[in-house]
């Protein structure tokens, strides 16, 4: 039996899988339909965001329902209670937009695993000084993978996840240049196929992103671990 605790064990699965997928929808009746094609394409993480209709009663009905391996995590998280309450309804992970310190403590004390977002170098060490499990960097969209090789020079041990920015095209040059996992939104949840019930849509997009990541990921583990430019 591993003697990693709960949290260890989620980290690791999130580090394994490379891709955290973030729905943020506003119809919650077709938030079952996107889980099952994200999961038949290969997504292996999922997050529901509080701004989701409904999402912390979603999170529970999903949480039991899933298949084996499959995470399930709660975003746009901004206060304590809320985090309690995803954390009851069955989330194994907690994302934040922002770096809350009260948050982190409510995730260690319930074994769960926490990603606060940060911008500047100075919030992302405060973070993870703090006992952040992850680094969410949000929004990534204006500073780009190069920000991420750059940060990881003077801070190697950081575990840095970007959110917003990240597509189709571009998810492998985040995980190449050091991100441990990428947050992935838009690019997966093309809204037109959505709303025409073309889920196929989706499952494609979810196996070009994770063909994508994992190549990167493999590329790293052959290069000893560190991002490559």
């Amino acid at each position: 039996m591993s003697d990693r605790s709960g949290r260890q064990q989620i980290g690791a699965a999130i580090e394994d899988a490379g891709i955290i997928a973030v729905i943020r929808i506003t119809e919650a009746p077709r938030l079952r339909a996107i889980v099952d094609a994200l999961v038949e394409g290969g997504v292996r993480v999922v997050e529901i965001t509080m701004t989701v209709p409904g999402a912390v009663d979603l999170i529970r009905d999903l949480s039991g329902s899933l298949p084996p391996g499959v995470l399930l995590g709660a975003g746009t998280v901004l206060e304590v209670d809320t985090t309690a309450h995803v954390i009851d309804a069955g989330a194994t992970f907690v994302v934040s937009p922002v770096l809350k310190p009260a948050l982190i403590e409510c995730c260690h004390h319930r074994d769960v695993v926490v990603m606060p977002g940060c911008f500047s170098p100075t919030e992302i060490l405060t973070a993870w000084e703090a006992g952040a499990d992850f680094v969410k960097v949000f929004p990534a969209t204006s500073l780009g993978p190069a920000f991420f090789k750059d940060v990881r020079g003077p801070l190697p041990s950081v575990k840095l996840i970007p959110t917003g920015g990240v597509t189709l095209d571009n998810a492998g040059d985040w995980i190449r240049a050091g991100a441990t996992a990428v947050g992935v939104g838009t690019a997966l949840l093309d809204a037109t196929a959505i709303a025409r019930g073309d889920y196929g849509v989706v499952r494609a997009n979810a196996q070009r992103v994770v063909a994508s990541v994992n190549a990167a990921l493999r590329l790293r583990q052959g290069s000893g671990g560190q991002g490559v430019s």
